[in-house]
């Protein structure tokens, strides 16, 4: 049997009719960047997180790196983020002359550790930037709590975690603002790449609008230099058939979770969990294992793909040499890197796939 990843073409399937509709719509109105497809989707996205105010870009990490920009923050200035994440979350901080600050993560949740916080703070320290991994919230409550005393903002990393609630309130609207991607692999992918930000500050708001648009507030009035970052109409239009689904997406990859984490119970993996007070998205599926590589090789020898989320720390890779980061103590960043596997997961996996999957790393054990 063959497992992959995640499966596009058997979503597209699934859609097709009513995609390919909403494609033809945006032709016809020949609306290609921003428009009124863009502008449903900023509301009812906005809607969905519980914010006011969405502003739709052309990926997540331009949402990131206007959302520092919005925020004054650059050269100079210190920004705290998490050691394990997609290079994007450090790209964006360092874009404006920043310097990313590491800290190590919580073993339980692969998030940044709150209680590390206070640790790096210095009077260059501007924003805190939690990402919340894998689709598993960070802990919201204890980072605006240190942020809030320490007057920092928080710029909440949400790429991969749509509809992820921590104490009742969905991530992206507990930060000053939240950046999402809809890059094609998400739970709500766009076709390509596709971002957001999300804020209930409507000056925030709207000076990210005039960034994302050459600092354009109408015609050829530009009120400070900003970026060509629009979100092209094809991909409001795509999100829009997209985001209807998302709940009952999401609903089926707990299913999965379930499933696997019953049959993978008596295994010697530590197993994914939610913390007390959260509700994941469930991105991915991310198990520990001591003998992860030799995991790795059997189950794509059984034809079931497995990923490595992620290989090591952002402070060790080849791109950040120059910031001096050597002496970053990361034990538990770095125990991840090492054991770290995640497994197939998304909304179309059928039953035997999920069965096929935990019988294959049984026989493994």
């Amino acid at each position: 049997m063959n497992v992959p990843v995640v499966d596009l073409k058997a979503q597209y399937a699934a859609l097709k009719d009513e995609v390919d509709a909403a494609l033809r719509r945006a032709c016809e109105n020949s609306w290609f960047s921003l428009g009124p497809e863009v502008e449903q989707f900023e509301r009812d996205w906005a809607a969905f997180c519980g914010v006011a105010h969405c502003v739709a870009v052309n990926s997540g990490t331009s949402a990131l790196h206007l959302a520092l920009e919005a925020l004054g923050i650059g050269e100079g200035d210190e920004v705290v983020t998490t050691a394990m994440s997609f290079f994007a979350t450090a790209e964006a901080i360092v874009y404006t002359g920043a310097r990313p600050v590491f800290v190590d993560v919580a073993p339980e949740t692969f998030c940044l550790d709150p209680a590390l916080i206070e640790d790096v703070l210095t009077e260059r320290t501007r924003a805190v930037m939690p990402v919340h991994l894998f689709g598993h919230p960070a802990d919201m409550g204890a980072i605006r709590e240190i942020a809030d005393r320490h007057e920092l903002a928080v710029v909440e990393d949400a790429a991969q975690a749509h509809g992820a609630e921590c104490r009742g309130r969905r991530v992206g609207g507990i930060g000053n603002v939240g950046c999402f991607s809809f890059y094609v692999t998400k739970n709500l992918g766009a076709f390509g790449e596709a971002g957001a930000c999300t804020t209930d500050d409507p000056a925030l708001a709207e000076r990210l609008r005039l960034l994302r648009n050459h600092g354009r507030s109408g015609g050829y009035h530009h009120e400070l230099v900003g970026y060509n970052c629009r979100m092209p109409g094809f991909q409001g239009a795509v999100l829009n058939v997209k985001l209807k689904r998302l709940e009952e997406w999401t609903r089926r990859r707990r299913r999965i979770v379930a499933a696997y984490s019953e049959g993978l119970a008596q295994t010697p993996l530590l197993l994914p969990a939610e913390a007390e007070g959260c509700r994941s998205a469930w991105h991915l599926y991310v198990v520990r294992c001591q003998e992860r590589d030799a995991l790795k090789a059997h189950l794509e020898q059984a034809g079931v793909a497995a990923v490595i989320h992620y290989p090591a720390p952002m402070s060790e890779l080849h791109a950040l040499k120059d910031h001096d980061f050597a002496q970053t103590p990361l034990p538990e960043a770095r125990k991840m890197a090492a054991r770290a596997l995640s497994l197939p997961i998304y909304p179309e996996m059928s039953d035997e796939q999920v069965e096929y999957v935990i019988g294959t790393i049984k026989g493994f054990f």
